[in-house]
């Protein structure tokens, strides 16, 4: 039988013992790779510590809090408070975080979610299209003729013909946004016309064909704002990081 014992030390003091100076420090969360974490969370906090609530909002947060926690009387916050190693000063910073947080994104990057939209709208837009692709230009012609004089329809010859994952659906691809598919194909695709059969195009080892199915514009709807606003959020949160962690 094997037996095993305690360490004589905690981890904290092993910690100590292995980083007992700043840099030693700053060394060892390198090496296990948690210092962009640690620095993005030190980051989002000071960020967000001057967005202040009403009490009506801290309190709706706090009892959606206590229910998605089942935590139905005082002892059984003090319980979570307990197995969690938390005080109740701490409790309520974590249960407000995410809606500060979101409270902070809206007011810095919320005036800029138009004209950044603007900038993104060229591959935020998305397609529905038909594909077919082949690696010899005779087939491909002929192929395109055989559609363009209805002689069998697209999706037929898509299952037939096509030598990538469209042929399970005839050809047939999306909703995908423009800044998903090959750039060469969302260039055709946005100077195309609905129902309009593009002939073949050299596309790497490709030979393929092209019919616009569908255009969906994007839409500055709510769904939309808070992916970009994300985004903004995202792109500031790892220039900083990055910047810190040099």
């Amino acid at each position: 039988m094997v037996h095993t014992t305690l360490p004589n030390s905690s981890l904290l003091d092993k910690l100590r013992d292995r980083a007992s100076t700043f840099d030693e420090m700053m060394a060892l969360l390198k090496h296990y790779r948690v210092l962009p974490q640690l620095l993005r969370e030190i980051l989002v906090e000071d960020a967000i510590a001057t967005i202040e609530l009403s009490s009506e909002e801290t309190l709706q947060a706090c009892q959606q809090f206590y229910q998605q926690q089942q935590l139905q009387s005082e002892a059984d916050v003090q319980a979570w408070l307990t197995q969690q190693g938390l005080t109740r000063a701490q409790l309520e910073p974590i249960i407000t975080h995410n809606l500060r947080l979101e409270r902070y994104k809206q007011a810095v990057w919320g005036n800029k979610l138009e004209h950044y939209f603007l900038e993104r709208k060229g591959k935020l837009d998305r397609v529905i299209y038909s594909l077919i692709r082949v690696t010899d230009i005779g087939t491909a012609q002929e192929l395109y003729f055989r559609i363009q004089e209805g002689e069998e329809p697209f999706d037929k010859l898509a299952r037939e013909y096509s030598q990538g994952v469209e042929a399970e659906t005839g050809g047939l691809l999306g909703p995908v946004e423009l800044g998903v598919p090959h750039p060469s194909i969302s260039k055709l695709l946005l100077t195309s016309k609905p129902g309009q059969l593009l002939p073949p195009t050299r596309l790497a080892e490709w030979f393929i064909i092209l019919r616009l199915e569908k255009f969906l514009p994007a839409q500055l709807d709510e769904a939309m704002q808070q992916r970009l606003l994300n985004e903004l959020f995202e792109a500031w949160v790892k220039a900083e990081v990055n910047q810190a962690a040099v």
